[in-house]
């Protein structure tokens, strides 16, 4: 039988009756949903109808596997929706929180056995989740270390995939992050970081993850250019990440890095294979011969993706050796 998705958007304050009257049929009728969406999810929800049909339809699904839940204005309460996921505490795999105010209804999460997948995005109280998992993403105006420490942990060796990113440019309790990863979750084959200190204690997280194959950074410069104000030091610090690059790492993303001024500095360090290459510009001859120096090399790059276009010289210079493509079609997420 077919699976279905289905999104409860826009239910809102002027047509409640009508998304009332839909989740209730829906509830009696179908079983077949495997992805379901609730979208500006307000505290304010008053209608008992409403939320007694959605309540419905969680637990008359025979396979929910994914919810993605979208809140209005961080709301605190639920009224059972996130309870009602112990009913699909086989089937669930992937779960995605915005703009959400955790309370003890979502450790019923904690339940669910083949949950893999975690995306919690602008949320408070996540401190009260402990559940282990495969791809956990966090994107927050600041990331509280403390908040997402114990997921870590109990994660472990089952952490593959991970994003972290901050808004305002911080990441607090970084040593202790930089620290966990390295103790408990050597496995991840996925890093996407914002915000990090080019520090001795990032480089041994890197060097630690052997299995490292997609590796993005972003923000670094500004706390680049705080912390070593000589810049023949940076150009150690970026020689000493290039060195260090894992032999399985086949992606890396600078785009966002600010390290766009240190890109060939990067490429004539570097030995990881790598096939993917994600850059702000190529509007030097720098940085161009650079890149060609490395395709000869490793022999191994198919495509670099430019966020900015590229002279049309610099281009067919370059493309004898490699692809040129916009970057957001070789961009890989979470």
């Amino acid at each position: 039988m077919m699976n279905f998705k289905l999104s409860l958007t826009g239910i809102s304050r002027l047509n409640i009756k009508s998304a009332t009257a839909l989740s209730e049929i829906l509830a009696k009728n179908t079983t077949k949903i495997s992805v379901l969406n609730v979208e500006n999810y307000y505290t304010g929800y008053n209608e008992p109808q409403l939320l007694h049909a959605i309540v419905c339809i969680i637990k008359s699904q025979e396979q929910l596997r994914e919810l993605r839940l979208i809140g209005e204005e961080n709301p605190t309460e639920f009224h059972a929706i996130i309870s009602a996921l112990e009913s699909q505490k086989e089937s669930l795999e992937e779960v995605t929180l915005a703009y959400c105010d955790f309370n003890v209804e979502f450790k019923v999460l904690m339940n669910c056995k083949n949950l893999k997948t975690l995306r919690i995005k602008y949320c408070n109280n996540v401190r009260i989740l402990e559940t282990c998992l495969n791809t956990l993403e966090i994107k927050n105006s600041q990331i509280y270390t403390s908040s997402i420490v114990h997921i870590l942990e109990k994660s472990g060796t089952l952490l593959q995939r991970l994003k972290l990113e901050s808004d305002v440019g911080t990441i607090c309790e970084e040593s202790l992050l930089l620290r966990t990863l390295k103790s408990f979750c050597p496995n991840i084959t996925y890093l996407n970081i914002s915000c990090i200190l080019f520090s001795t204690q990032f480089q041994d997280l890197i060097c630690n993850l052997q299995k490292l194959q997609f590796l993005t950074l972003q923000d670094i410069s500004g706390i680049l250019a705080e912390e070593l104000e000589e810049k023949e030091e940076l150009k150690m610090q970026v020689m000493q990440l290039a060195k260090i690059l894992p032999l399985t790492l086949q992606y890396l993303d600078l785009r966002y890095s600010g390290l766009s001024s240190y890109i060939d500095i990067l490429l004539n360090n570097c030995y990881a294979p790598l096939k993917n290459l994600l850059i702000n510009h190529l509007d030097d001859n720098k940085t161009t011969q650079a890149l060609i120096k490395f395709c000869i090399r490793k022999r191994t790059l198919n495509y670099v993706g430019i966020y900015i276009d590229t002279d049309d010289h610099i281009k067919k210079e370059v493309e004898v050796y490699v692809k040129l493509v916009p970057s957001h079609r070789i961009t890989v997420y979470c």
